[in-house]
């Protein structure tokens, strides 16, 4: 029976020295190691031997084990760092190599034109307000001073999901819901930018989903002078310092009075030109003092507080400032277009 052992052990040296990657070991291991193995039978024919040779092949039993199994260890090792080698010189990097260039996105001009704008306002005072695009009737008219059956909440203007959800038409229920918020207690100073939705027909100045801006201040004592200094600072501040505003009378159900407001032409400085149709202005919002009824469907006292408010499309202060003669451009992703846009 030594000699089987003695045997066993040079055959598994010889296999493990032979074996060439690490599934190859590991049958070795299980053929000479494992439940069933060549060492395992020998030790159970021990009840075999007589009382003075059991102690003698138990221990060489597990002499040979143990110089199986150190061996396996050993070359166990080397396999997998032969394997670590091999992965290595194959994922070689050559570092001399050209990189390959990393083409750098850029702003949309619409989010470039909100971002400028929100910048301008919240240097003023203002806060960025946020609100559902996916509108409730009351908020969206009937806070606002547009009552059912009012011209203006026409249901061909409207993208209605019932009859008393819709797609928002304008920001405005933000106003609303902000005023709502603070309890009839000022001051409010806030802008709105968003998404709103229309059913018009896309052309080269309209589009069914755009982008609105819309500003609010109420507190005591506001006046429309007030409205007309911020408008004069946010225009001098976006289309140049010798930029001038006017104001021309207009109506919006939500406030009294109402204003167009125009800039000064800054392709001809008022001479008139093709881009301000010979005019010398450019409308670019609409304006004016809250209603006192929006004040108070609010739960605000309008003899106590009053209020401006204006809203303005960045797409049309985008093509004004761009000089883009068609809106479409700004949806239709194409990158030979929006690449003009990149920023220092």
């Amino acid at each position: 029976m030594q000699e089987q052992l003695w045997k066993l052990r040079d055959e598994a040296l010889e296999r493990i020295q032979k074996a060439a990657d690490l599934k190859m070991l590991n049958d070795v291991r299980v053929s000479y190691l494992g439940k069933k193995g060549p060492i395992t039978e020998v030790l159970r024919g021990m009840g075999k031997l007589s009382k003075e040779e059991r102690p003698k092949i138990g221990a060489l039993a597990n002499e040979v084990r143990e110089v199986i199994a150190a061996e396996i260890a050993k070359k166990q090792e080397k396999l997998e760092q032969e394997e670590v080698e091999k992965k290595l010189a194959a994922e070689t990097i050559d570092v001399t190599l050209p990189g390959r260039p990393v083409h750098i996105g850029n702003p949309h001009p619409i989010t470039s034109v909100i971002e400028e704008i929100e910048n301008l306002f919240l240097g003023m005072g203002y806060e960025v307000a946020e609100g559902p695009e996916v509108e409730t009737d009351y908020y969206n008219f009937e806070a606002l001073n547009l009552p059912k059956g009012h011209p203006a909440r026409d249901m061909q203007d409207s993208f209605y999901i019932t009859e008393e959800i819709l797609m928002r038409t304008h920001t405005s229920p933000v106003q609303a819901r902000t005023l709502e918020k603070h309890k009839g207690k000022g001051p409010v100073k806030i802008i709105c930018p968003g998404k709103v939705y229309r059913r018009d027909t896309d052309d080269a100045t309209h589009s069914h989903q755009f982008t609105q801006i819309e500003g609010l201040v109420v507190d005591e004592n506001i006046r429309m002078s007030d409205l007309k200094g911020t408008l004069e600072v946010f225009a001098k501040k976006l289309f140049g310092k010798d930029r001038e505003i006017r104001l021309r009378p207009s109506f919006f159900p939500f406030t009294e009075p109402s204003v167009e407001v125009d800039v000064s032409c800054f392709s001809c400085g008022k001479k008139g030109c093709s881009v301000c149709k010979g005019t010398g202005w450019i409308e670019i919002l609409g304006a004016g003092m809250v209603h006192p009824n929006v004040l108070e469907m609010a739960g605000f006292d309008s003899k106590k507080y009053r209020g401006f408010a204006f809203g303005m499309g960045p797409e049309r202060i985008a093509m004004l400032k761009y000089g883009i003669d068609d809106i479409r451009h700004f949806y239709t992703n194409d990158l030979r277009f929006l690449k003009q846009f990149k920023q220092a």
